[in-house]
């Protein structure tokens, strides 16, 4: 079944194109995207509203920069902690390799962005691998955004 974990960000200011989310997998294990939560604070009606396109990848070689790393935290209470890292708010995106895009979302920032994969569409990511969560479009101006991702860690 394998261990849940979640991994998340609170209200930054975000103002650039970015890797919103990265998922680096250790050598010995398999990761399974199950969720995707992303709400924004600071822009509301009409006139601030915005469109911006969000896209779920894998394939690059080289981690992105310039963000954080929080800790993974299990869901199960007493579980072991998570064998990769995540960072987030990578302002230098992941790159190089072969880019692959598996979803691509449209959010439109005045409601939260919710998604749940289904069984069928869960993106698996091979051991050694990396997976990102990427806003592909520059906000108009900045928005305070806050996310978070569910994945699941098999091996």
């Amino acid at each position: 079944m394998g261990r849940i974990y979640t991994a998340q960000f609170n209200a930054v200011a975000v103002t650039a194109q970015q890797d919103l989310f990265e998922i680096n997998v250790a050598s010995t294990k398999v990761v399974q995207l199950l969720e995707i939560h992303l709400s924004q604070v600071s822009d509301y009606g009409d006139a601030q509203e915005e469109g911006l396109a969000i896209l779920v990848k894998s394939g690059a070689t080289a981690s992105g920069s310039g963000g954080t790393t929080p800790t993974a935290v299990p869901l199960e209470l007493g579980d072991a902690a998570y064998s990769g890292t995540v960072e987030v708010n990578n302002t230098t995106k992941a790159n190089t390799g072969t880019i692959v895009t598996h979803h691509a979302f449209n959010w439109n920032i005045r409601v939260p962005l919710d998604i749940v994969f289904t069984p069928e569409t869960v993106k698996t990511i091979a051991p050694s691998g990396r997976l990102t969560v990427e806003l592909a479009t520059t906000p108009a101006d900045s928005i305070t955004i806050s996310g978070y991702v569910v994945f699941r860690e098999l091996g």
